[in-house]
């Protein structure tokens, strides 16, 4: 049998739901920061042996993607050392223990609620280990889905990742919305001679104090879930013909595929496993500087400037309610917009959605920086930047892991994978920490700076990516040979 029939259908996409669930993790844990971002910003404004600025915050709201760096750097080697599925495991415990210590930081060594230096210290080191979680799952989930699925659905399966990254985003989003319920976000006042920032009087103490701690911890409940669940898949094929199991390789490769098609993969994985034994070089610079590439251009052309601090967008742009219910309305249109790469990057390929989403996405950033330079407020800026997180949905949003997942031949995948995961965290890090002085600085340039690199990016895949469509994963060695 060489298709797939609807018991080994069923094994294969309860397996890829588990996997996912890694990036579910992967979107919470990165955007839950936009709902809590201002309480927090406000609870350190209050410390009195330091003044906490906007230099300080841009660095506390992204200090998870400091770990993200770290945990997509050692995600090759723990991938090769523990397997795909053990690291999986290891990174929703950090899930868990962050959520907790984000929660309630002061454990064990501080006063509860009292902000100083050493309180935001251990805050961004609990969050910091999450974001060693995100880098681990960011880069061993789409390895452990496209190690698992067969190449005519694989594109469809790993995108399926990107969809949970979003999914998760959407949830955090809604469950922010409904832990602030009827409180507000604190009131900032800037000084006019000193320009530094105050709690209003008028506040509303829970969001300083509390409201920012339950967004945090809600993310314990998913991370608990991830990590029993990892006790029910296997491990996959590629893994373990690595680790001289092929006996065990083959029995899962029969359930997802049958058994004559499940023989044929083995002899591709087995000619190509040496992934031990072949240097990161093997197959040229060129694959390197791609890889290396895609993660950066997803990072430069600035979504997650705006995914994390959404409410803060929308509220400036003139919407009503602190921009918490524009801010899942955006989630809901970026589901949709990932369900269109998720049912078409299998049929139209790679290349041509991630063209048509850099451009796109530069019309919805140049449309945002004319808004803002011509002083309008209100649907025009709210819509231009949904169109912008739209068009980054249906194309490097998922594309770019598909990619990344796949475009690496067997023996250099998990080496190649880690430094391109690793770079694409350093320039989410570098957009996301430098986003609130930017655009304090104005709207206007940080936007148009983005819309300049969405258009670069279009040109940088026309030009130079692949195309992958179809193509198997032992595939790659001879198109990088050529």
């Amino acid at each position: 049998m060489t298709n797939t029939d609807n018991g080994r259908k069923l094994y294969l996409y309860s397996i890829t739901i588990v996997a996912i669930l890694g990036g579910l993790l992967f979107g919470y844990d990165t955007a839950v920061i936009s709902g809590a971002e201002k309480g927090l910003e406000a609870f350190f404004l209050q410390a009195t042996d330091f003044q906490y600025d906007k230099v300080m915050h841009g660095i506390t709201s992204s200090s998870a993607l400091i770990g993200c760096v770290i945990g997509g750097a050692l995600s090759g080697f723990f991938a090769s050392r523990l397997g795909r599925r053990n690291s999986l495991r290891l990174a929703s415990v950090l899930f868990f223990l962050s959520a907790l210590g984000s929660f309630y930081p002061e454990v064990l060594f501080f006063d509860y609620g009292k902000p100083d230096m050493s309180l935001l210290i251990a805050f961004n080191l609990y969050r910091v280990l999450g974001g060693i979680g995100v880098g681990l799952a960011s880069a061993v989930c789409p390895m452990y889905i496209a190690e698992i699925a067969p190449s005519n659905i694989r594109g469809t399966l790993v995108s399926c990742n990107q969809f949970a990254i979003i999914f998760g985003m959407l949830v955090v989003y809604f469950v922010n919305f409904l832990i602030m319920g009827d409180h507000q976000n604190p009131i900032l006042i800037k000084d006019s001679v000193t320009g530094a920032l105050s709690v209003g009087a008028q506040s509303d103490l829970w969001s300083v104090q509390t409201g920012w701690r339950y967004m945090f911890v809600s993310e314990a409940f998913p991370a608990a879930l991830f990590g029993l669940l990892l006790f029910f898949v296997p491990k996959t094929p590629r893994y373990l013909v690595l680790v001289q199991q092929e006996e065990k390789a083959f029995s899962i490769l029969e359930k997802v595929n049958g058994t004559s098609k499940a023989q044929e993969i083995l002899a591709e994985i087995k000619s190509t496993a040496q992934e031990k034994t072949e240097k990161l070089f093997s197959y040229g610079v060129a694959v390197i500087v791609i890889g290396i590439l895609l993660s950066v251009f997803q990072q430069a052309i600035g979504i997650n400037a705006v995914l994390y601090y959404a409410p803060r967008v929308f509220e400036s742009a003139g919407a009503e309610g602190g921009g918490m219910m524009q801010t899942v309305i955006m989630g809901i249109v970026n589901i949709s917009f990932t369900l269109i790469a998720i049912f078409t990057v299998d049929r139209f390929g790679r290349k041509p959605l991630l063209i048509i989403g850099s451009i796109g996405m530069a019309l919805g950033a140049f449309a945002v920086a004319l808004c803002d330079h011509m002083g309008i407020k209100g649907i025009m800026p709210v819509l231009s930047v949904i169109v912008y997180a739209a068009f980054f949905m249906m194309s490097w949003g998922p594309i770019c892991w598909v990619l990344i997942s796949e475009i690496f031949p067997n023996t250099i995948r998990g080496k190649a994978v880690a430094i391109a995961v690793a770079f694409q965290w350093i320039f989410n890090y570098i957009i996301s920490s430098t986003f609130p002085a930017l655009y304090d600085f104005s709207p206007m340039f940080a936007y148009s700076l983005y819309g300049i690199i969405c258009v670069a990016a279009a040109i940088f895949v026309w030009r130079w990516v692949p195309e992958t469509k179809g193509k198997t994963l032992e595939d790659m060695s001879k198109l990088w040979r050529r």
